[in-house]
């Protein structure tokens, strides 16, 4: 399991698309229609997003009601969801080699981890469609990705929430919730990340995690099952 729990890797791309679009556009519109291409592109999901705010003046912007969608033949509504993420800026960054981010606040993520046949996951198949277009990406040198590095003072992802899917549950699941995440200087000490670094820095730690929250609940489920077993057993030997 813990090989299959990149939760990060389709939000982060996503997020940090509309970022790498900000630095060379303060149209809402242009940043809009982007996550929603390219979010889409990178996760072969559909990619949607109800509200974009942002402000090249003061470097200040907020995302609302991101979703991603599920892969084919998998039940849950969606893979993802986001309350929203707000983001600041130092305005006078925006035209350096390395932007200044003094804030990413990832707000209410709901996450729907469901397994699948063959031992895939839904986001087995969203990294696998990640890992297909970074790659292509990387061969083709794609202009439309953001060549800036970035600087991330303080990244935090609060009030997150995850439902379990087993396979034998037909796209009911349980739902877990994980300890908040805040990062600090991320970038500082070499000058800069790129977006895949940066995304790779927060999926870490989604990962540990995730691993840690569905591992404790398998595992209290299981003494709580074992638990109702013996007791029951116990009446009838009575």
């Amino acid at each position: 399991m813990k090989k299959t729990l990149l939760i990060g890797v389709a939000i982060l791309a996503i997020v940090l698309t509309g970022i790498g679009v900000w630095l060379y556009s303060s149209l809402d519109s242009i940043v809009k229609t982007a996550i929603e291409k390219y979010g889409s592109e990178i996760t072969q999901v559909a990619v949607s997003v109800s509200d974009v705010k942002l402000s090249a003046t003061d470097g200040k912007g907020t995302l609302k009601g991101l979703r991603v969608g599920n892969p084919k033949d998998f039940r849950t509504p969606h893979a993802a969801s986001v309350g929203s993420i707000e983001l600041a800026v130092a305005p006078a960054s925006l035209t350096s080699d390395v932007v200044l981010i003094h804030k990413i606040a990832i707000a209410s993520p709901r996450i729907s981890y469901e397994a699948g046949s063959g031992d895939k996951s839904n986001f087995d198949v969203i990294r696998q469609n990640v890992d297909r277009s970074l790659g292509k990406g990387k061969k083709e040198k794609d202009k439309s990705s953001p060549g800036k590095k970035m600087i991330v003072e303080h990244l935090s992802i609060r009030d997150i929430k995850v439902t379990y899917s087993p396979i034998l549950l037909e796209g009911n699941g349980f739902e877990i919730s994980l300890p908040d995440i805040a990062l600090r200087d991320i970038g500082k000490a070499k000058g800069g990340v790129t977006s895949a670094e940066l995304a790779k820095v927060v999926m870490d730690a989604l990962m540990t995690r995730m691993t840690r929250a569905i591992t404790d609940t398998l595992r209290n489920t299981a003494d709580i099952t074992k638990s109702v077993t013996d007791s029951v057993k116990g009446l009838f030997k009575k």
